[in-house]
C-alpha cells in the first residue's frame, strides 16, 4: 500500500479512536452561526473528510458560551500527533527558536505589551516559535487568545492548506520591511517574477519558478535554515586577517565576544535561537544542500559563483560595519560619549534597536540591522536594486554621517581621539 494511503488510515483511526472517546459535542451547529468562516474554511480542508473534528485538536471541555475558557489552542504538540515528521523538523529549526530569540533581545521588556505578547509588533510574528507554559500564560493575560500555535503561521487556521503554505505569499506576512524585506527581494528578482507569471497562467506550470520554499525548505524540510543565519556573522573567524579583525568586532558589538576576543555567556543564546552558524561544519552542510537546489536549474560553477559572491558582500558590508562600530567604541573610550550603564562591555550594543541612548547609536543601529541586512540579502535573495540601493548606498552614507556626528561631537568637547578604538 503506498505511503500516503498508509498515513491517511493512520489520520482516520487516529479520528476516530479521539471522536470515540469524547461526548458528542455539536461544533459545527453551534459555530455555523456565531463563527460561519471557520466551520466553511474547515469543511474546506483536508481534516474535515477525514474525521478530524474540532474536539480533536480542541478538547471536549468547552460546550457553550459559557465556558469558552475552557477551550483548549493547539500547540504544535498537537499536530505532532498525526503530523510527526514535520513537528520534528520545526523543532529542529530557526522558527521554533523565534519566540526564545525575540525575548533575548536586550530591551524588549522596555516595549508596549500590545507588540510583544500582544502580537501587535515583533510578537506577531515571532509567534511562530515554541512557547513556555509561562509564555502563553502572560499572553493571555494581555488578552492575546491566539498565537500560541505555530503550524499556523504558514498553514492558515482552519484550512491548513499545503498548498497555500507553499505559496511564497505564505512568507510575506513576516518576511518584509525594516531588517528582512526577503518578500520584496524575492517578488523582484527574477525568481520572484517568473512564480508570479505562473500563477497568473502567463508560463505553463511546468516552468521552472522557484519560490521560497524552493531554497529553504528543500524536499519540504521544515528546519529552515541558511549557511549564514539571519545574522550573517559565525565561527571559526575567516582566514582573511581583515574581515576576522571586522568581523571580531561586529561580535563584540553583539555582545558574543568580549574584549578580548573571547566567546562570552551569549554564544549559548545565539546557539539556541540557531540564528547564526558556530562551526564550519555546519555553515558548509546549509551552503551544499543550497547549490543542490542551484543545480536544479543553473550549472554547480555558476551556483557557487554566485553565493560566493554574496560571500563577498558581506565581508565588504562587514568592513563598512565595523569601522563604524569602532567610531562610537572610540567616543565611549576617550569619554566622548557616555556608555549606557547596562552595557556589559566597551561597545554599542547593536541589539537595542531604537532604544540606544544617541542619535549616533541610533544610526548604527540602523546601519547594522536595516542598510547591513539588505546589502547581503539582497545579493542572495538575486535583488540587485535592494544589493546597491537600499543597502551598500546606505551603508556608505551612514557611515559618513557617523563620521561626522563623531567629529561634531569631539570638537564640542575639545578631545581629539587618541587611543585604540577597540581593545584587542
Amino acid at each position: 500500500m503506498p505511503a500516503r494511503s498508509l498515513t491517511l488510515l493512520a489520520v482516520v483511526f487516529c479520528s476516530l479512536i479521539v471522536c470515540a472517546q469524547t461526548p458528542a459535542v455539536d461544533c459545527v451547529g453551534c459555530h455555523s452561526k456565531v463563527t460561519p468562516n471557520i466551520v466553511s474554511d474547515w469543511k474546506l480542508s483536508k481534516h474535515s473528510p477525514v474525521g478530524v473534528t474540532c474536539v480533536s485538536c480542541h478538547g471536549d471541555q468547552h460546550t457553550s458560551a459559557a465556558d469558552v475558557a475552557r477551550v483548549k489552542l493547539p500547540t504544535p504538540e498537537t499536530c505532532a500527533q498525526c503530523h510527526q515528521t514535520q513537528f520534528d523538523q520545526y523543532s529542529k529549526g530557526k522558527h521554533s527558536m523565534a519566540w526564545a530569540a525575540m525575548l533575548a533581545m536586550p530591551t524588549i521588556h522596555w516595549q508596549p505589551m500590545a507588540m510583544i505578547e500582544g502580537a501587535k509588533g515583533c510578537g506577531g510574528c515571532h509567534k511562530i516559535g515554541m512557547k513556555s507554559s509561562t509564555n502563553v500564560v502572560e499572553m493571555r493575560e494581555v488578552g492575546t487568545e491566539f498565537g500560541v500555535g505555530a503550524c499556523d503561521s504558514c498553514h492558515t487556521r482552519h484550512t491548513f492548506s499545503v498548498e497555500e503554505a507553499k505559496s511564497p505569499q505564505a512568507c510575506e506576512t513576516c518576511h518584509m520591511g525594516f531588517d528582512h524585506p526577503q518578500w520584496e527581494m524575492y517578488s523582484s528578482s527574477k525568481h520572484g517574477v517568473r512564480n508570479d507569471l505562473k500563477q497568473r497562467h502567463l508560463l505553463p506550470e511546468t516552468a521552472a519558478a522557484p519560490t521560497c520554499q524552493t531554497c529553504h525548505m528543500q524536499a519540504g524540510n521544515h528546519e529552515v535554515r541558511t549557511a549564514w543565519g539571519f545574522l550573517a556573522v559565525r565561527l571559526p573567524l575567516p582566514e582573511d586577517k581583515q574581515w576576522a579583525a571586522d568581523r571580531a568586532t561586529i561580535l563584540q558589538a553583539l555582545g558574543v565576544l568580549d574584549p578580548q576576543g573571547k566567546p562570552t555567556a551569549l554564544v549559548a543564546t545565539i546557539k539556541a535561537a540557531d540564528v547564526a552558524r558556530l562551526t564550519q561544519e555546519d555553515w558548509q552542510r546549509e551552503r551544499d544542500k543550497m547549490i543542490t537546489t542551484c543545480n536544479q536549474c543553473h550549472s554547480v560553477n555558476f551556483a557557487r559563483q554566485q553565493l560566493q559572491q554574496g560571500d563577498d558582500m558581506i565581508k565588504n558590508a562587514d568592513h563598512l560595519m565595523a569601522e563604524a562600530i569602532r567610531i562610537v567604541a572610540g567616543l565611549y573610550q576617550d569619554r566622548v560619549l557616555p556608555q549606557p550603564k547596562n552595557y556589559a562591555y566597551p561597545f554599542p550594543n547593536l541589539l537595542t534597536f531604537h532604544d540606544a541612548p544617541t542619535v549616533i547609536e541610533q544610526k548604527l543601529f540602523v546601519m547594522y540591522l536595516e542598510h547591513r541586512m539588505r546589502t547581503f540579502q539582497g545579493t542572495f535573495h538575486a535583488s540587485p536594486d535592494y544589493a546597491m540601493w537600499y543597502g551598500w548606498s546606505e551603508m556608505q552614507r551612514d557611515l559618513t554621517e557617523i563620521k561626522e556626528e563623531a567629529a561634531r561631537l569631539r570638537r564640542e568637547q575639545g578631545k581629539a581621539s587618541v587611543k585604540p578604538a577597540v581593545m584587542k
